[in-house]
């Protein structure tokens, strides 16, 4: 199986760039964050609160998620179930930001992500992929754009959306975004020794999915 591991900062385009990566090369793109949500919505059905941390590491061993595509579309799948029309809602959301902090369920799901790699040719994004999720990846990028890029992007997606706000503080905010995942306890962002670094400042979507799927096609070629 080949695997993508692609991290990096906030606002820097990671999964919008690795889904495209993932549908160019016939990948499945995992959504970790889909499957922190999968694990949220068992709990709730079970009648499990966000503060009963006992009875979520007692339940843990009883959850199987895995990711399918059935004619292009995600499936998230919880114990053979599709759960896609269930792990949006905001009441998914609150329990999901409640109860990713354990580190019974970021264990859990680190091992399903590694099985689901295992099985299947895969590309996955976020902080700590290359570093701790996926090390033996063939393929591992380093994907960021300057801090004034980023705020840009995320200005422009949310004037798009109607949504009044204030570039230098977006900015602000990303540096402190920064800040706070490279010196976290657990799984801090950083490059890892064997990532390709890629700054996509001055580059577009095309452009960097095409950068990656280069880079991949010659790791490959080499393996």
């Amino acid at each position: 199986m080949h695997n993508i591991a692609i991290d990096g900062p906030a606002g820097a385009g990671k999964s919008t760039i690795a889904k495209k990566v993932a549908k160019e090369l016939g990948f499945i793109y995992v959504d970790t964050g889909a499957m922190y949500r999968s694990m949220a919505l068992y709990f709730i059905r079970n009648g499990i609160k966000s503060d009963e941390e006992d009875r979520i590491t007692a339940v843990c061993d009883n959850i199987q998620v895995s990711i399918d595509y059935v004619n292009g579309e995600q499936q998230v799948m919880l114990n053979g179930e599709n759960v896609n029309a269930f792990i949006r809602t905001e009441e998914v959301s609150r329990m999901t930001s409640d109860t990713s902090k354990y580190p019974v369920v970021r264990e859990k799901l680190l091992s399903l992500q590694r099985e689901l790699a295992s099985k299947k040719n895969v590309i996955m994004d976020g902080r700590d992929i290359g570093t701790c999720v996926l090390p033996d990846a063939e393929v591992k990028i380093y994907l960021t754009a300057s801090s004034a890029e980023r705020a840009r992007r995320r200005y422009a997606e949310q004037v798009e959306r109607g949504i009044e706000c204030d570039i230098e503080q977006i900015e602000k905010d990303i540096i402190a975004r920064d800040e706070q995942d490279m010196n976290r306890e657990i799984a801090p962002l950083k490059q890892a020794e064997d990532a390709v670094y890629l700054d996509s400042s001055d580059m577009n979507i095309e452009q960097v999915v095409k950068a990656i799927i280069d880079i991949y096609k010659s790791k490959v070629k080499d393996i």
